[in-house]
């Protein structure tokens, strides 16, 4: 089984940075796969961005130009840089894994969430 370890959210003004962090507890696991997800009260969640094993990223309409998806060398960790950070990016992001553990996969694998809250 693997576990998401998430961290880096916050309060923090309109117009601030936070960083993201997500890590991976097992290493001996294949990801093919990582994203950040984000979800208000009453709404469906939502993909904020993505990154392949060959670094390819995507990036919602909403967060261009503002965000970054990255991954360690490892490939183990996924960080997302948000800047210029406005109200409506308020949220509880959730990291997201798919992996092959064991030969078996690739599965999905979320983490536990953490409130990101931006005050204007």
């Amino acid at each position: 089984q693997v576990q998401l370890v998430e961290s880096g959210g916050g309060l923090v003004q309109s117009g601030g940075s936070l960083r993201l962090y997500c890590a991976a507890s097992e290493t001996a696991i294949s990801i093919c796969y990582m994203a950040w997800y984000r979800q208000t009260p009453g709404k469906q969640r939502e993909l904020v961005a993505s990154i392949t094993k060959n670094t390819t990223s995507y990036y919602a309409d909403s967060v261009k130009g503002r965000f970054t998806i990255s991954r360690d060398s490892a490939g183990n960790t996924v960080y997302l840089q948000m800047n210029s950070l406005k109200p409506e990016d308020t949220a509880v992001y959730y990291c997201k894994v798919t992996a092959i553990v064991g030969g078996t996969g690739p599965l999905p694998y979320w983490g536990q969430g953490t409130q990101v809250t931006v005050s204007s």
